[in-house]
């Protein structure tokens, strides 16, 4: 089954690709197509308005997901703007002005956050969230994943998401738990409307 991940950030493709099961193909969004106008409140409104935009401009399934760093230090910020933050920036810059928020910070405990959806034509809507938790590095380390990676440090490990790559990315991160969880239902659901 093809099926349209609601992105054109092909790290984004990749990493889901790696753990999408046998028989989910998942596909880039053409690049003619304009991009999703972002302007829910929370991540599963994001992620629910960019899929549906999608499905229907292009009249397939849709997968979509909307996810951010949350630092508790700064109340939740980026947030759902972690990618908005200093729009047209690169994420090194975006990641030194963090580090710079939290000079003298008595906790620098984060997570990112992650909500996948999947909606169909024939009014299928399903939806999975995926949390990591884990701490701000006090530097920029590494050159793997993208984003946020090289600052983030999941709990359980001394090396950040930009140190570890995506062999141990794609089994803990925030959006694999996310997308597995989505997977496993779109599975049942698939089965389940193969019986009809």
């Amino acid at each position: 089954m093809k099926i349209y991940f609601a992105t054109k950030n092909p790290h984004k493709v990749k990493e889901v690709s790696m753990i999408a099961p046998k028989g989910i193909e998942l596909m880039p969004l053409p690049p003619s197509i304009p991009d999703a106008p972002e302007k829910g409140s929370s991540f599963l409104e994001n992620a629910l308005f960019k899929a549906l935009w999608y499905m229907e401009h292009l009249g397939q399934a849709v997968v979509a997901d909307d996810s951010g760093l949350e630092i508790d230090y700064l109340e939740g910020f980026p947030g759902i703007n972690s990618s908005r933050f200093m729009q047209g920036r690169d994420y090194r810059e975006k990641m030194e002005v963090i580090l710079r928020m939290l000079e003298g910070a008595p906790s620098r405990s984060a997570r990112f956050v992650c909500q996948a959806v999947f909606v169909s034509p024939d009014g299928t809507v399903l939806g999975a969230n995926g949390v990591v938790e884990g701490r701000i590095a006090q530097s920029i380390r590494g050159d793997k994943g993208f984003g946020y990676d090289p600052i983030f440090v999941p709990e359980g490990h001394d090396k950040t998401f930009g140190e570890l790559g995506e062999s141990v990315k794609s089994q803990i991160s925030h959006r694999s738990r996310a997308f597995r969880e989505l997977f496993r239902m779109m599975e049942i659901v698939l089965q389940l409307k193969g019986r009809e």
